[in-house]
């Protein structure tokens, strides 16, 4: 079978491709947002970014950010399960992906934390403070806005098949994933970006490269069209955001109730140096081992994620 790696260097193909670039409307103003249920935030650096506020109004805040190089739309699972049980549920697509604006630069893990502030000071939080919910790449953007920010508007956290505390390896983190994985998807992105696209979530996203997996090209042809909505530069940028920004220090200041899910067989974000090392560095943090669960467990294991959040939240 092949590694991830060599999934990644195989997917790269003779064409280029180059993603076009999304025209994003004019902000919208906060208080017709929350009538409309979506709308646009703009940040302190001008980046306009596309916000989901689904629910109740008045109802408990949960906050999610998403995994790369997908937007929103990836946790609408979760939302609407949670919204329907009385939640105001509140997504944003990453500045450069989606229907965000496409920056040239700050695509990194500081830039997104703040955006991550921007959006809730915009969202008016109502003296409610949020439950924050990250998935993989979205994980990092939690730890940095906690490591930045503080937990004054956080009441929980949950991180989710999340990269936390560093995907790469370094002297001091042997056992990460070696830079030739990462430079290998970033050639098969600048090679051919949509191949990619359909590649990963194919093979090791949802586990669909493991025997007897029942595939679902639904989920590949969705994960796709999420990424190609991305801009091209801004999910370039975010592999070196994802695999190389150290999250230990921002781990160590976490002081609210956490939970940690991770799939035992994430082929993407092994659990040993992401989800098992982060509940270790996180005072108080539950660990929930999904067995034989991939990368991609928000949808292959969808309403066990939605009750563990649901149970969670309640506590």
């Amino acid at each position: 079978m092949k590694t991830f790696a060599q999934l990644l260097v195989a997917s790269a193909a003779a064409l280029a491709f180059t993603g076009a670039a999304q025209a994003t409307p004019a902000a919208v103003p906060v208080a017709q947002r929350a009538i409309q249920g979506s709308g646009y935030v703009t940040t302190k650096d001008g980046v306009q970014l596309f916000v989901k506020d689904w629910g109740p109004r008045d109802g408990q805040p949960v906050v999610f950010s998403h995994g790369w190089p997908l937007d929103s739309d990836s946790w609408e699972g979760q939302m609407i399960f949670l919204a329907s049980k009385g939640y105001r549920v509140i997504a944003h697509d990453r500045r450069g992906h989606g229907r965000s604006s496409q920056p040239w630069d700050g695509n990194d893990m500081d830039h997104y934390a703040d955006d991550l502030a921007a959006v809730l000071d915009a969202v008016n939080l109502r003296g409610k403070k949020a439950v924050l919910v990250g998935f993989s790449t979205g994980g990092g953007e939690v730890a940095r806005y906690i490591g930045r920010h503080g937990t004054s508007k956080v009441a929980k956290a949950v991180l989710v098949a999340s990269v936390p505390p560093l995907m790469l390896k370094t002297a001091s983190n042997p056992n990460g994933v070696p830079m030739e994985v990462f430079d290998g998807l970033r050639k098969a992105q600048l090679d051919n970006r949509a191949q990619l696209y359909k590649d990963l979530p194919s093979g090791p996203f949802y586990g669909f490269n493991r025997p007897g997996a029942k595939v679902s090209q639904g989920l590949i042809d969705a994960w796709w069209a999420q990424g190609m909505l991305g801009g091209h530069k801004a999910t370039y940028d975010s592999i070196k955001a994802f695999s190389e920004t150290d999250f230990t220090a921002d781990l160590k200041k976490f002081d609210v109730p956490t939970l940690v899910v991770h799939g035992s067989d994430d082929q993407i974000v092994p659990i040993d140096i992401s989800g098992k090392a982060s509940a270790a560095l996180v005072k108080g943090a539950q660990l929930i081992v999904y067995e034989g669960a991939p990368h991609g467990l928000t949808d292959t294991h969808k309403d066990r994620l939605n009750q563990d959040l649901l149970d969670f939240i309640q506590r």
